[in-house]
């Protein structure tokens, strides 16, 4: 199965349907929240044209924090599983997917209790197995329950609450990293371009007798003249 063509059907699907779309403290908790509130009211002001309104709710959302630090290592640690680096792009992290997840967390709050209890499910599950929090256990052990969690058809009855969370965290990674400009060159849109037009071409104008005038010439045709 091919993982980033499954994401990228996903991440598609999800924007043409109009979506776009506390686990364990450690002691650095409160500091990191500080230091991430004081660099954002540093930030300068944005540079998309924005209504009065839909500024001062950015400048609201952006000067909260809501994950942990420990919380943001497991969902990058999650993003980079989900979309890792490959050699057509870099990976969910280097898209700044975790970033992303951030914000929309604060911007649609109600992404914050299914993901704050999945994050803590994750950590219960290794500590159980583990006992240590899904960041601190190694590869190996992470992939072990990320594949329990990652297959819903497969997945144990058990395992349900888990697999809501992945379900929930996959939408939002590929969300964010093919809504990034690295993911949409991952995609490989194109935009929309100006077109370019040189007016009908002289052989055919010959052949129905026809010609530009020099006024026409000037005016309408020979874009590339006009460059």
């Amino acid at each position: 199965m091919d993982r980033r063509k499954s994401l990228k059907a996903l991440a598609l699907g999800t924007l043409s349907a109009g979506v776009l779309l506390e686990a364990c403290n450690d002691g650095d908790a409160d500091k990191k929240a500080a230091e991430d509130k004081a660099r954002a009211g540093a930030a300068p002001a944005s540079t998309i044209d924005r209504m009065k309104e839909e500024e001062a709710h950015y400048k609201a959302v952006t000067a909260e924090t809501f994950f942990t630090p420990q919380e943001m290592a497991t969902i990058t640690i999650l993003g980079d599983i989900i979309i890792p680096k490959d050699e057509v792009s870099g990976s969910a992290s280097e898209a700044k997917v975790p970033e992303f997840i951030e914000f929309i967390v604060k911007d649609m709050p109600e992404h914050q209790i299914p993901m704050r209890g999945g994050l803590r499910w994750l950590d219960m599950q290794c500590l159980k197995r583990y006992e240590k929090a899904f960041k601190d256990c190694d590869q190996k052990q992470q992939m072990e329950i990320v594949d329990e969690i990652a297959w819903p058809a497969k997945a144990k009855p058990e395992m349900a609450q888990g697999v809501a969370f992945f379900n929930l965290i996959r939408n939002l990674t590929a969300t964010g990293f093919y809504t990034s400009e690295m993911g949409v060159k991952d995609i490989g849109y194109a935009g929309n371009k100006p077109n370019k037009w040189n007016g009908v071409p002289d052989d055919v104008l010959k052949q129905y007798n026809l010609a530009y005038t020099e006024k026409e010439l000037k005016e309408c045709v020979s874009y590339d003249n006009k460059a």
